[in-house]
């Protein structure tokens, strides 16, 4: 079977794996001339089920509990099983309370574990969650491994090229993003800075809870850190705004003190595509299936529902497959 994957974002490139594994021949059709510019770029790349569930409802958990295997099959070397460190000031201990409250699968820890965890906190917070099951991954050295891997599988990239002038497929996968025609979607605009500093080390993820502008700081390597946390409802991909500026590396600052002098190496923006519900669907018109509103759990959505879509692909095959058999038995007949 040839499939046509429209779009090199997590989506397109989590389906593709899933139709090469199976067996279809894939070309992957991106309008960007190489992977990068879009929302996935952008992401924390956070595989954290458990702690998304503080906001997000209960299929994201479900669909996302074993994200984690996925990306350590399709892309060996590239996620770090840490877990996720959850911390507030004391002041803000309402706000952990509450977290938990809303969550599973982490254990309280007192401020001497948090300095077993991340010696660099030792002294900062007297509580937090952790939540040892969850890891996290680079989205963009995850990306160029999966691309590679894909090539290596035989799946054909085409960047700078537009689908509709492409033809000959048996099936296409739309995964376009914001960038497909569905009045459901509204765009969920998300900021990030990338900060370096040599002063602060961390081996996980930690989310600082705040009643106003709640945080996530991510490793990445070289001494540097992504930080993120803005969800605004707009469509807009404008440069950050000095606001959204200010309250991260506030946040950041009030995470260590260290982030003050820290240097910001990069800023981003990245409009996710999410539907009414905030959750993710996989469907079909006609002999297309589209992978949509991933809002902002996309990696740790994409590999669930790209076997969902590769599944509803071949599955629709065979449906057309046996109804050509019937009608071919009864003219026999």
């Amino acid at each position: 079977m040839r499939v046509l994957v429209q779009g090199a974002g997590v989506a397109g490139l989590t389906a593709a794996f899933e139709l090469a594994a199976r067996g279809a021949a894939v070309t992957v059709v991106e309008t960007r001339h190489g992977l990068g510019g879009n929302a996935s770029w952008f992401a924390g790349g956070m595989l954290a089920p458990w702690c998304e569930r503080e906001s997000a409802e209960q299929p994201v958990l479900d669909l996302g509990r074993d994200a984690a295997d996925w990306w350590d099959t399709a892309t060996p070397g590239q996620v770090t099983r840490a877990g996720t460190l959850v911390v507030a000031a004391p002041r803000d201990a309402g706000e952990l309370d509450r977290f938990a409250n809303r969550t599973s699968g982490y254990r309280p820890v007192d401020e001497n574990e948090i300095a077993q965890l991340e010696p660099d906190l030792a002294g900062r917070f007297r509580r937090a969650l952790f939540f040892p099951d969850e890891a996290h991954l680079d989205p963009r050295q995850a990306m160029a491994a999966l691309h590679d891997r894909l090539a290596a599988m035989g799946v054909e990239f085409r960047f700078g090229a537009d689908a509709r002038q492409i033809s000959g497929f048996d099936r296409q996968l739309d995964c376009t993003g914001m960038s497909a025609v569905d009045a459901r979607l509204r765009g969920v605009r998300g900021e990030m800075l990338i900060l370096r500093t040599p002063d602060v080390s961390l081996s996980r993820p930690v989310r600082l809870l705040h009643p106003r502008f709640p945080l996530y700081v991510v490793p990445r390597t070289d001494h540097r850190f992504m930080v993120g946390a803005t969800m605004i409802e707009s469509q807009s991909t404008g440069p950050v705004t000095a606001r959204s500026m200010m309250e991260l590396v506030v946040a950041a600052y009030a995470l260590h003190p260290a982030f003050d002098e820290a240097e910001i190496v990069e800023t981003g923006v990245g409009v996710r595509p999410a539907f009414p519900d905030n959750l993710p669907r996989v469907e079909t018109s006609g002999d297309t299936v589209a992978i949509n509103g991933l809002y902002r759990h996309g990696f740790l959505l994409a590999p669930a529902m790209a076997r969902q879509a590769a599944e509803l692909v071949f599955n629709q095959d065979r449906t057309k497959e046996l109804a050509h058999e019937t009608v071919g038995q009864r003219r026999s007949a």
